[in-house]
């Protein structure tokens, strides 16, 4: 049977690693009408960082032809660019993701997670109390984007997730809601630029004004780093629960130790937030023994490549303080995640904070939307006992 992002049932669609587990067992790569997908660790590494494959298709982007709003703040973002504008605005970007600034920004990141841990009920949804609001405050303050607007800016992140293709497959008006959630958000960020530009202050959309960036691309860089920012971490602090939930001494493991960097790495590599990524072979390019001809679509699965046997040891066991190299989570060469740094430490001080707070605890429901990509619950509800109150800084 053909490979597809479409057409899952419920239960595969939260656990897809068995399907992966299956087409791997049969070859690293699969075509399936024209579109070539990648399951082993080795093959999607070549792909994700050789010169033979990149990020735009023929037609020029990665979002349905025509003009709207959304095509032009996609082909835009930053992750859909390749050099040399990808190389100079990435070199732009990159100064308020490096690892010294992030480090500077631990102690406002611990006070964001403890402070929205502070009041939760015994039974909450995680999501929309803790996983979703909790990156996108600490990306509001990177942006300079006032805290009041931060459940305004999540429901037009959701929106905007809706043209993604899994769930445009099954939502004939999902591009409209994407390209009107696209529209409002160029235009608040647009408002943000031009006050900037009259008063410079010292967050990122400050900078964006100062390094001379057209107005699109202004928009576009804040949308995607607004969005991205948060999906990823929202979606790993949610599924990180989940795995937990099952595994009561990796759960005790974490409480007693702390969140570690090897266990942030090994949640990431276990479930990870985006399942997969499309690139186009810009070149007749040979992988895995297989011939992917120029101009084809290549999807990448870094869930199925994060579970590849054939790099790691027992894939489908979690094992907090595994070693031997990361997973392919973030990505790999020139498109490799912005806000890696980032994203691991809010996942470091929120998982671990959460934890405390959580106690002992039981999911009583989750909902996951139809989204073969950007993977995680829409919604996590959970019930807690033996709790404990968050602490405003770090020990």
């Amino acid at each position: 049977m053909s490979f597809s992002l479409h057409g899952w049932s419920d239960a595969d669609l939260r656990d897809p690693y068995p399907v992966y587990e299956r087409y791997l067992a049969e070859s690293p790569v699969h075509v399936a009408d024209g579109v070539y997908y990648i399951f082993g660790h080795d093959a999607a590494s070549s792909v994700l960082s050789g010169a033979a494959f990149g990020r735009r298709s023929r037609t020029g982007g990665p979002v349905p032809t025509g003009p709207s709003v959304l095509r032009t703040m996609v082909e835009n973002w930053l992750v859909f660019l390749d050099p040399p504008r990808h190389t100079e605005l990435r070199s732009v970007v990159n100064r308020e993701f490096s690892p010294s600034v992030v480090t500077t920004l631990r102690g406002r990141i611990t006070e964001i997670a403890a402070g929205l841990l502070a009041e939760l009920p015994t039974g909450f949804d995680l999501v929309e109390r803790f996983s979703a609001p909790f990156p996108i405050l600490v990306i509001s303050e990177l942006l300079g984007v006032p805290r009041s607007e931060w459940a305004w800016l999540r429901r037009q992140a959701v929106d905007l997730q809706e043209a993604s293709s899994s769930r445009a497959a099954r939502n004939p008006r999902a591009h409209e809601t994407a390209d009107r959630a696209a529209r409002e958000l160029r235009d608040f960020f647009l408002v943000m630029a031009g006050k900037r530009g009259d008063l410079p202050g010292t967050d990122l959309v400050s900078l964006l004004v100062s390094a001379g960036l057209s107005a699109d691309e202004i928009a576009a860089t804040c949308v995607h780093l607004m969005t991205a920012g948060h999906e990823t971490t929202t979606n790993v602090l949610s599924k990180a629960v989940l795995t937990l939930s099952g595994r009561p001494a990796a759960l005790a493991a974490l409480r007693d130790g702390g969140v570690s960097p090897e266990a942030v790495e090994e949640l990431v590599r276990f479930d990870p937030p985006v399942q997969a990524v499309s690139r186009w072979a810009y070149e007749d390019a040979a992988v895995a023994g297989v011939t992917i001809p120029a101009g084809s679509k290549v999807m990448v699965m870094l869930g199925a490549a994060n579970r590849d046997p054939a790099r790691f040891a027992a894939p489908t066991e979690l094992r907090l303080d595994r070693s031997g190299g990361r997973g392919l989570s973030f990505g790999l060469g020139i498109h490799y995640c912005l806000g890696a740094t980032l994203a691991r430490a809010e996942i470091e001080i929120g998982l671990g904070l959460l934890l405390a707070v959580l106690g002992e605890f039981t999911v009583d429901s989750v909902k996951y939307p139809y989204d073969m990509v950007f993977h995680g619950p829409s919604s996590l509800v959970v019930s807690r006992q033996g709790a404990m109150r968050a602490r405003s800084t770090l020990d």
